[in-house]
């Protein structure tokens, strides 16, 4: 229970040092590319070996794509509703993101720390770590550019620290004992999730200032991940 609550702590509180970064800290342009970037990097590595590939064993093809295609279509919708009422552009949907994809994702992070070694959990929890902490600080330095308050920008996305929280916790306690089956229909929802915000919020929010080296910082966050997921082999 204790290491549980110490991971789950770890990986929400990138949210809320990351909205902190940048709703009061400094956060210059390109360094906010290259960050968002090198967590797209990195939730590549993660939404093939630690969602889709693990749902492979256990699911059948055509189960696991249809949860993929799902969370992919409950992100798109509701980032479509998103540009319908305002721009955006103001971190709104890396929001979106951080939360349709990480609810899943945190639940499964809950899972996994049954009964797994510490290698495994730090890996899979240093994966969402990597990729928290740069998308909060964009997201969170977008949302007071719009306009939005610093203040209300920082409870918003320490709300949303806290729901992912709450979300590990739930796997941790409350799934033990689940079918394998819907354990995997979570992580691949997550996944498409997390295919959708890639594509439609983070690679292009990387990119707008059309600065060449996000390419590599992208690389960079494979290559992280990569190392990561060494520590649980």
């Amino acid at each position: 229970m204790l290491m549980m609550l110490l991971v789950v702590l770890v990986v929400s509180g990138a949210l809320i040092i990351g909205a902190a970064w940048g709703v009061y800290g400094k956060l210059g342009t390109r360094t906010e590319s290259f960050l968002v970037a090198l967590a797209g990097g990195a939730l590549l590595v993660s939404v093939v070996n630690e969602m889709i590939e693990p749902a492979l064993e256990t699911q059948t093809p055509w189960i696991a794509a249809a949860s993929v295609l799902a969370g992919a279509g409950v992100f798109v919708f509701f980032d479509a509703l998103l540009d319908k009422d305002k721009d955006s552009d103001d971190g709104a949907g890396l929001l979106l993101s951080i939360t349709l994809d990480g609810v899943p994702e945190n639940l499964a992070l809950g899972v996994a720390m049954i009964g797994a070694g510490p290698e495994e959990v730090a890996a899979l929890a240093g994966s969402i770590l990597l990729s928290n902490l740069p998308e909060a600080a964009g997201g969170a330095k977008e949302m007071v550019a719009g306009g939005r308050k610093p203040r209300s920008v920082f409870l918003l996305w320490s709300g949303t620290a806290l729901l992912l929280f709450v979300a590990a916790a739930a796997g941790n306690i409350l799934l033990e004992g689940v079918a394998p089956a819907w354990l995997t229909a979570i992580r691949c929802f997550a996944a498409g999730a997390v295919i959708a915000s890639l594509a439609i919020e983070v690679f292009p929010r990387a990119y707008r200032e059309k600065w060449h080296m996000v390419g590599i910082a992208a690389a960079l966050g494979v290559i992280f991940a990569f190392m990561l997921e060494g520590l649980g082999a």
